[in-house]
């Protein structure tokens, strides 16, 4: 048998990014990560169900892996990896979905609220049970501040992130724009491609504009999301 190629078990229209770029983007721990993509030594599935097959000894995301990894972080902070590892099973199999974590709020609001609810019980996890029960509404709030940067598409599927709306709302990622990695302007052009040139000519901000026929202003915000993201 052949040996299988990169394309063959990565879909690039599914974007992709290393551990090192969803740590970069998201701002959390490689090691965390990984270990959200293993299953337990008990056998129960992972948090995170990957799109890719991994190759050698690195684990490649796709753009709906990505959004998992940040919706975890999120709430990592507050509720146990265990509440969180049996509400991803629990909501795959009742949404019939692979990815529930980036699915639109509005969508499965209601399912997604009863599905915690009983992984809540079943773990014991305390603050978890109060959140879905008693203060709903702080959940509605700590949901809808992760899909306030996000666009879906009409499954309900999340297909554009907004990373930096605040500093940068002009940069998005998407799998349909240089296969996942954070783009600017109309014309999608990488934020990396225009911080090199920005670099290459000494912060001559007019200067990348006219070159890459972009606004200054998208210059300058890609200048400030790829300087916020560097570690």
């Amino acid at each position: 048998m052949s040996k299988r190629t990169v394309s063959e078990k990565i879909d690039l229209n599914g974007g992709f990014y290393t551990v090192s770029e969803a740590v970069r983007l998201i701002g959390t721990d490689a090691q965390r990560v990984v270990r959200w993509f293993q299953p337990t030594p008990s056998g129960n599935e992972p948090i995170i169900l990957r799109e890719y097959q991994k190759l050698g000894r690195e684990h490649e995301l796709s753009f709906l892996d990505l959004l998992e990894v940040r919706f975890v972080e999120h709430f990592r902070k507050h509720v146990s990896l265990q509440a969180l590892r049996v509400a991803a099973k629990n909501a795959r199999h009742e949404l019939g979905v692979s990815h529930p974590f980036a699915t639109s709020n509005v969508k499965f609001q209601t399912d997604k609220r009863q599905i915690f609810l009983e992984s809540a019980k079943e773990t014991g996890d305390t603050f978890l049970l109060n959140l879905m029960t008693n203060q709903i509404e702080i959940y509605e709030f700590m949901e809808q501040a992760l899909a306030r940067d996000l666009e879906f598409d009409v499954s309900g599927m999340a297909r554009v992130w907004h990373p930096t709306p605040n500093t940068s709302p002009n940069v998005l990622v998407s799998p349909a724009f240089a296969f996942g990695q954070p783009v600017i302007s109309d014309r999608h052009i990488p934020t990396a491609t225009l911080f090199r040139t920005w670099k290459a000519e000494d912060g001559a901000t007019e200067a990348v504009a006219e070159w890459h026929s972009v606004t200054t202003e998208d210059v300058r915000q890609a200048v400030l999301f790829e300087m916020r993201t560097l570690h």
